[in-house]
């Protein structure tokens, strides 16, 4: 099973993709999209779908984990990481891959075993893990936890969340689906 983590940011957007063989994770690939904080913003959320499409053509994960939605005091700031945020739930929904939003606690309660660790004990422990030489970027480690909390989960909780993704695909009103139907044909 191969699993995509992203840690998105409108000018850094990290990525790390993590292999699953029974009980064993494998480092597949890492990166950071970086984008010119000068661009307009619109360029910059262009730049980061182009960047994440190349990503999920190369790697096919089958799965995707987000970090969840956190308020900031910056209105600014949280409104533009929405915006990053929404290029890549549009990117991972386009190649039908499932996602889970995961809160920072999780993250860090999977990886240390402690809700409240600091970030540099989750990289450290990235990096012991997936048996990497070096510690990856921060927003490259961040997206690389995020995978593997996603692979860690008990599979069964997966299967209930994607059921009741399934139940509210159907609740959608007709004249929508048949919409969002003809918009798939058209691609």
């Amino acid at each position: 099973m191969i699993a995509i983590g992203i840690d998105p940011g409108t000018i850094n957007l990290g990525w790390g993709i993590v292999r699953s063989a029974g009980n064993r994770l494998h480092h597949v690939a890492h990166g950071v999209i970086r984008v010119k904080a000068e661009l307009p913003l619109s360029n910059r959320l262009l730049a980061i779908n182009d960047g994440l499409e190349l990503i999920l053509e190369q790697y096919r994960p089958v799965m995707g984990s987000v970090e969840g939605m956190f308020f900031d005091k910056n209105a600014q700031s949280a409104a533009k990481l929405g915006h990053a945020r929404g290029v890549v739930l549009l990117c991972l929904e386009r190649h039908k891959i499932a996602l889970r939003e995961h809160p920072p606690a999780r993250v860090k309660r999977t990886l240390t075993g402690n809700g409240r660790a600091e970030k540099t004990q989750v990289a450290h422990m990235v990096r012991a893990v997936l048996g990497l030489e070096t510690l990856p970027p921060a927003d490259a480690s961040d997206a690389l936890a995020l995978a593997m909390t996603e692979l860690r989960l008990d599979p069964r909780a997966h299967e209930l969340e994607e059921q009741q993704r399934k139940n509210r695909r159907k609740r959608v009103p007709p004249a929508l689906a048949e919409a969002i139907a003809r918009a798939r044909a058209g691609r």
